[in-house]
């Protein structure tokens, strides 16, 4: 099970990578039943965390690192991710504390997981 967890993790922060030009510093994930709940640690760049130094740059990095990654993985869920856990993601809920610099994602998929 941890294997799984760490290459679920792995498609997590390279997607991420990818995306923000910065993948989370850390991940800790769980599966529950249909779901895979993932804290994720460290997940700003230097230039998000300037932008973020006042509320409203503070609101639109939230809005755009919370909508962005639903939005990538509401078209099209990052390859490797439902074989590895053996169902289809049918949803994600996002959301990002950004002055504590942690994201919390909970992946739904259509069956029991692992």
């Amino acid at each position: 099970m941890s294997k799984t967890i760490h290459e679920f993790n792995d498609i997590i922060r390279k997607l991420r990578k990818d995306l923000f030009g910065k993948g989370p510093e850390r991940i800790h994930t769980v599966f529950v039943e249909n779901m895979a709940v993932s804290t994720l640690y460290g997940n700003l760049t230097p230039t998000e965390t300037f932008i973020a130094s006042t509320s409203e740059g503070c609101d639109m990095v939230h809005l755009a690192r919370t909508k962005m990654i639903q939005d990538v993985y509401a078209s099209n869920p990052p390859e490797g991710l439902e074989e590895l856990v053996g169902a289809k993601l049918v949803n994600l809920f996002s959301d990002m504390k950004i002055k504590e610099n942690i994201a919390v994602s909970v992946f739904v998929f259509d069956k029991n997981i692992i």
